[in-house]
């Protein structure tokens, strides 16, 4: 790792909390981008193992509720 890069990312520590969480986004996408392999957050997992949980309990948006949230989102 270069001197420069070591120095932001030192640096980094003193940022607020939602401009460390924008470079973690973006480290993500950069490592996802080289390395091909997104690993989930904890968070994710949960969120993943929940949705599995409610389609095994047939608990499904219907077509109507579906085309509203893409309405309200359509430019």
């Amino acid at each position: 790792m270069n001197k420069k890069l070591e120095t932001l990312l030192e640096s980094v520590r003193t940022w607020p909390e939602e401009a460390q969480a924008e470079l973690l986004h973006f480290m993500i996408d950069i490592e996802t981008k080289h390395v091909g392999v997104y690993r989930l957050s904890d968070d994710e997992r949960a969120a993943v193992r929940r949705g599995l949980q409610e389609m095994r309990e047939g608990k499904f948006a219907t077509d109507e509720e579906v085309a509203a949230v893409f309405n309200r989102y359509r430019s």
